[in-house]
């Protein structure tokens, strides 16, 4: 069953995303609250036997470019889709996209945008579902003796140990080559009929 996201939900909301993310890219993307958004939003989750199996939310514009990036008219951002693993390859992905997408249609919004890493079955998924593959950078982690070299505090006494950065330069194989963890950060856009 498909329907709207309450607070009640918000325990097995949490547990169904970490556990969807646990073998992604995102694996270490924990939440320990539900995100709320700053503008107006359609949540779902898929509900079997009282819990949450699936979820997805879309946050909307009602100004471009507010929320959105990739959108030329007011659009939607997929912030959260997830399925629980006991109950992935089942559509329910799928039809939680297809019940969000009407609700946004119902609200005059005809276009989406999504960001995800580059796990080939999610990324095979999203285009699978319609969406086109327009914009990437790298988020890149950098940890251990890869700190000393590329981060430095400002801060008398404060010493950094780890770092999450966004790189959008030219030479990604050199960024790829220097760190360990690094992603290729997809955005993907789907106009809505």
């Amino acid at each position: 069953m498909i329907r709207e996201y309450c607070e009640k939900d918000e325990e097995s909301w949490l547990r169904c995303r970490v556990l969807s993310f646990l073998h992604t890219a995102y694996y270490d993307n924990v939440l320990r609250r539900k995100e709320k958004y700053s503008h107006s939003s359609v949540e779902l989750v898929a509900i079997e036997s009282g819990q949450v199996v699936g979820l997805i939310d879309v946050e909307y514009e009602r100004e471009p470019k507010t929320v959105c990036t990739l959108c030329s008219s007011l659009g939607g951002m997929i912030w959260n889709i997830a399925v629980h693993p006991d109950f992935q390859r089942r559509g329910i992905g799928a039809q939680l996209l297809l019940a969000a997408e009407q609700k946004l249609k119902e609200r005059d919004i005809f276009e989406l945008e999504a960001w995800t890493r580059d796990d080939p079955w999610v990324n095979d998924w999203y285009r699978k579902n319609g969406f086109k593959k327009i914009s990437s950078y790298l988020h890149v982690f950098i940890e251990g003796e890869e700190v000393h070299d590329a981060v430095h505090s400002s801060i008398a006494g404060l010493k950094p140990l780890e770092a999450f950065a966004h790189y959008s330069g030219e030479d990604s194989e050199k960024i790829r080559k220097k760190f360990n963890r690094v992603h290729e950060c997809r955005g993907y856009y789907k106009k809505l009929q």
